[in-house]
């Protein structure tokens, strides 16, 4: 059975995630992450998509983006993955694949929902026992967002810079938004949402887009219930 087209609205703001192999690791120096930082920079900036947050992971990777273009993330997403599988490969004297397939994504409503998904982004360390706060983590968003770290291909969302006029008081009250966690259901719904490629947002949103774009972004009747990654 073919594969459904890849649905990524140009305009529309996408939770993206890469996953290891079998959950092998993708990156297993600093030098790795750092070449992947940098490819990531040049494709986006080629195919036009806009880097609001990150987690590079031991075995995973997470973005959340917005493409200019319709195939933006698509072109983004093979040509970068494709430039670190041959570096890598060189790298560890290693052939053969690095990724899980094609990386997955869902659409995520701007208001009430974009910054919530941002954090969940950036507190992956935390929930994986390796940092107990985000800041420690050098290879997210967080100190971005949080600390006003420079960072090139960094593009902040409307939605954060709508927290304050200033820079000082808009990192403070992004960090007031770390102050509790997200809370369970909700992280349940973007787990959800991401592996099946849904739309995390509410039923209006979600009626507009589908109505718009003639595409099924919610699920269909519910079956067996599967069992959902934890990332």
């Amino acid at each position: 059975m073919a594969r459904r087209p890849r649905f990524c609205p140009a305009g529309h703001p996408q939770h993206v995630i890469q996953r290891g192999n079998n959950r092998q690791a993708c990156f297993a120096s600093e030098q790795d992450l750092a070449a992947y930082a940098h490819w990531l920079h040049l494709y986006a900036t080629k195919h036009k998509v806009s880097i609001h947050a990150w987690v590079f992971m031991t075995n995973h990777v997470h973005l959340l983006v917005t493409p200019e273009q319709s195939n933006g993330v698509s072109n983004m997403m093979q040509s970068l993955g494709r430039h670190y599988v041959r570096y890598f490969n060189h790298q560890y004297k290693r052939t053969g694949t690095l990724w899980e397939g094609r990386f997955k994504s869902c659409l995520v409503q701007t208001d009430q929902y974009l910054l919530t998904c941002q954090r969940y982004i950036e507190l992956n360390p935390v929930r994986a026992g390796m940092v107990k706060d985000p800041a420690d983590y050098a290879w997210s968003s967080y100190s971005a967002h949080a600390l006003g770290k420079q960072v090139e291909f960094h593009q902040p969302h409307h939605e954060y810079l709508q927290l304050a006029n200033s820079d000082k008081e808009r990192q403070a009250n992004y960090r007031g938004l770390f102050s509790s966690d997200i809370e369970g259901g909700l992280l349940t719904e973007i787990r959800k949402t991401l592996n099946k490629g849904l739309a995390l947002g509410h039923g209006r949103f979600k009626e507009e887009i589908e109505t718009l774009h003639k595409r099924r972004i919610t699920p269909r009747k519910a079956g067996r219930p599967k069992r959902t990654r934890i990332d």
